[in-house]
């Protein structure tokens, strides 16, 4: 029944762990809407034989509908909208919240292509994505120019792309093969060629081609040239190099030390509570929102003397510091607050 009903409605195949559940949403709402039209297509025209004038003198009756069949009237159609409303909210719950498995992939859209780039030291690439079967992908994308968005047919997701912040999107393929990425936000001119192709390989061959890429990475890879400067290496080590240029490190120590900001060790995922009592997850949308506006949500203990780095960091470059930062872990990770700030040197004796 799924395959028939997948081909009556021109669907392409389904690749993902999340493509069933919205196909079978799609099939329960096309059917009762379907029904619902054809039985008020034909009590239409029965009626309108039945009650058609016969007469040039005759008037319409007046007709009082009992309070039963107001209740049906309304009831029904109610009852099956918020059934399509749960179900729709199940499933979206679900495709918010990627798994804690998941492998990162940073995507830029830029006019008129997509930029991929693999956490964790992966590599770079340009309009081709490859991805384990049955394993979670999580895509972490921005934008360089304008409001762009990632849609997979196959694997019925679609996320849109925005300049100047993150925003997430998961999936988790089934089938090895390849599937097509398209720009589904008009864009500009060459909008209609953004393409890009997803590539499903089996886990053991995507293992062996991802320690084959970082073979001899610095040889084969750099961020893309115009998009923040030009790196040959991991996006790790280029974050490193780019808090070293930016000068980050004055301000945020990398070994737990408390200083003038946050220290980066552990602050991936670390809960903060904010000067305004609000508590947040520093998580990659947190970090990135910080750069740009650093004035937004200040850390309780600490002031707000960290200048902006709205445009100064090109996107590559900011997804390559949250890298950097979510690299800094130790072995013993203490869910704790960030110490207050010290911005007088301690006297020693």
């Amino acid at each position: 029944m799924n395959d028939l009903m997948r081909r009556l409605l021109w669907l392409p195949v389904q690749a993902s762990t999340f493509a069933k559940p919205v196909d079978y949403l799609h099939y329960f709402v096309i059917t009762v809407t379907m029904a619902a039209s054809i039985l008020t297509a034909v009590v239409a025209f029965y009626f309108f034989f039945k009650y058609r004038a016969r007469r040039a003198d005759q008037s319409t009756a007046i007709v009082l509908p009992s309070v039963k069949f107001e209740i049906a009237v309304i009831g029904v159609p109610l009852f099956f909208f918020l059934l399509w409303f749960v179900q729709g909210f199940k499933d979206y719950i679900w495709y918010t919240t990627p798994p804690k498995n998941t492998m990162d992939v940073y995507v830029m859209g830029k006019k008129w292509m997509w930029k991929f780039a693999y956490a964790g030291g992966g590599p770079n690439a340009i309009g081709v994505l490859h991805v384990p079967a049955d394993r979670p992908v999580r895509l972490l994308m921005t934008s360089r120019d304008v409001l762009h968005s990632f849609f997979v047919p196959d694997f019925r997701i679609k996320q849109d792309v925005l300049p100047g912040r993150y925003t997430e999107t998961w999936f988790e393929a089934t089938k090895p093969g390849r599937y097509q990425i398209l720009c589904a936000e008009y864009c500009g001119t060459w909008h209609s060629q953004m393409w890009g192709e997803v590539v499903v390989m089996p886990a053991p061959e995507f293992d062996t081609w991802l320690a084959e890429q970082k073979a001899g990475l610095a040889k084969r890879v750099d961020t893309g040239g115009d998009d923040g400067g030009e790196f040959r290496g991991s996006i790790v080590e280029y974050g490193k190099r780019i808090a070293m240029a930016q000068g980050c490190v004055k301000c945020h120590s990398l070994d737990g030390e408390p200083h003038i900001g946050p220290t980066w060790l552990d602050l991936y995922k670390r809960r903060e509570t904010l000067d305004n009592g609000q508590v947040v997850i520093a998580d990659e949308g947190y970090l990135t929102d910080s750069m740009i506006d650093p004035r937004g949500k200040i850390v309780r203990g600490f002031k707000p003397v960290m200048p902006t780095y709205k445009g100064r960091l090109a996107a590559p470059e900011a997804a390559a510091l949250v890298e950097f930062i979510k690299s800094l872990r130790s072995e013993n990770v203490q869910k704790v607050p960030s110490k207050e700030a010290v911005y007088e040197p301690v006297q020693h004796r």
